[in-house]
């Protein structure tokens, strides 16, 4: 029997779970309703459901008209792809109606709104999965694998640096991502991803975090722009004298971004192309933190947003050796329509340094398409109708999705108040957390 599926917020993301449900497994999903603030992306996501998957357009609801979608069209899952701050309102609306979630990544922005989600699910007694599609990625897999099995033991360090390069981390400072009060920043919007997979890789829990950070690159105030010969630029490329000598330059009539974005200004106002040396703009673009897990370990982490390469270097040290693994990912803008977070085979290493013995290269556990091959299997496994075994419990659901970014939000508090910032501080209630037991040799 099919489940029936509603879909809230038609950005580039949401293009992927249209997708599966219509085209990929339309035995097991049935999409009932859409529903959007901009009449444009609803017209645009049914036009394409018509014309490229050849299926009936669906029912169409504006976001003021949510609740009445979930009335008229009876969906069982909704699934929330908004902006971040928006995330806690659909999810909690749609608890109480009765209808489960799937909601993207981040789980929110803040531990007020956190503690709102964890409260509704734990009153509604409904379900709720976050989707972390790097932990269905194949060398993200072999590493949990590896830890799992206890190849170095009890882990006691992790060393984590992530670039975002200048094409996908300049990207956050064009979007409504640039001020936190939409998204969180990037140490909630983006390094949820990477806060979750070290929980999972680890099967621990944050306790205590310690943050520094700055924005140093982006923004009005950095002195890039005029180091680079960008005086006199606009607020958006479109409109902007310096088009032809910025390397930032988006052109927002090419491609997928004109049906998207600029076809579709008109009906809210939002410019898909703010410059990245513009205003207003208050997330940082450079950060550093020190976590400690309740497993005893400890973790420090970099995020990087103007580096010239994508991809990302973990080390862990444990009682019975080290393990290396790094990973490059390919070049894309979000919604630029190529495969975004593609693993490049020939910077994807994985090493072994046991104690006392000789180090040996792993070969690395590869995938085909989004997010290092996470994206099919993640998607697959959200639209099963019967969940399958799965000795590593990729799925997340409302503790995950909290854990990872409650990591983010006190980094936030610590870089505001400069001090240390404990988890338990933020929410409290959190439901055990679902992983699976660790060797340690």
């Amino acid at each position: 029997m099919k489940k029936r599926y509603a879909q809230v917020g038609l950005g580039s993301r949401s293009t992927i779970y249209t997708q599966a449900i219509v085209q990929t497994f339309p035995k097991r999903a049935e999409l009932v309703g859409l529903c959007d603030n901009n009449r444009g992306r609803l017209e645009l996501c049914n036009s394409v459901i018509v014309a490229k998957y050849k299926r009936s357009a669906v029912p169409m609801y504006r976001a003021t008209e949510f609740d009445r979608m979930i009335a008229e069209r009876k969906p069982q899952v909704v699934i929330v792809t908004t902006w971040d701050c928006f995330h806690d309102h659909y999810i909690i609306r749609a608890l109480e109606a009765g209808c489960d979630v799937i909601t993207e990544k981040p789980l929110t922005t803040d531990a007020r709104k956190c503690q709102r989600i964890i409260d509704a699910v734990r009153r509604t007694g409904r379900q709720l999965r976050v989707t972390f599609n790097y932990r269905y990625s194949p060398p993200r897999i072999q590493v949990k694998d590896l830890l799992m099995r206890g190849v170095i033991g009890k882990v006691l360090s992790v060393h984590f640096s992530w670039l975002l390069n200048t094409s996908h981390g300049a990207d956050y400072f064009r979007r409504w991502h640039r001020e936190k009060k939409n998204s969180g920043g990037l140490m909630v919007h983006k390094a949820t991803h990477h806060f979750d997979l070290v929980n999972w890789w680890l099967s621990a829990s944050p306790v205590e975090v310690f943050a520094r950070g700055a924005r140093r690159f982006y923004g009005a105030d950095s002195g890039t722009a005029e180091r680079l010969g960008l005086k006199g630029h606009a607020q958006r490329c479109l409109v902007c004298p310096c088009q032809r000598r910025c390397k930032f330059y988006l052109d927002l009539r090419q491609g997928n971004f004109k049906e998207m974005y600029l076809d579709c200004e008109h009906y809210d106002g939002y410019f898909r192309d703010r410059c990245v040396f513009g205003r207003p703009m208050d997330i940082e673009d450079t950060m550093n933190l020190v976590v400690r897990y309740d497993t005893g370990a400890f973790m420090s982490y970099s995020l990087n947003a103007f580096s010239p390469w994508e991809g990302y270097s973990v080390a862990f040290n444990g009682m019975r050796g080290r393990l290396e693994h790094d990973c490059m990912e390919s070049i894309y803008i979000s919604g630029d329509g190529q495969v975004p977070g593609k693993t490049i085979p020939s910077g994807t290493r994985l090493r072994l340094y046991p104690h006392f013995k000789p180090a040996q290269m792993i070969p690395s556990w590869t995938g085909q398409g989004g997010h290092g091959g996470g994206d099919n299997p993640m998607l697959a496994d959200l639209f099963a109708l019967r969940p399958s075994r799965d000795p590593y419990q990729r799925s997340a659901d409302v503790a995950s999705g909290a854990l990872s970014i409650l990591t983010g939000i006190a980094a936030n508090k610590s870089m505001q108040f400069g001090r240390p910032i404990r988890i338990d501080s933020l929410v409290k209630r959190i439901p055990p957390v679902k992983l699976p037991p660790m060797k340690e040799g």
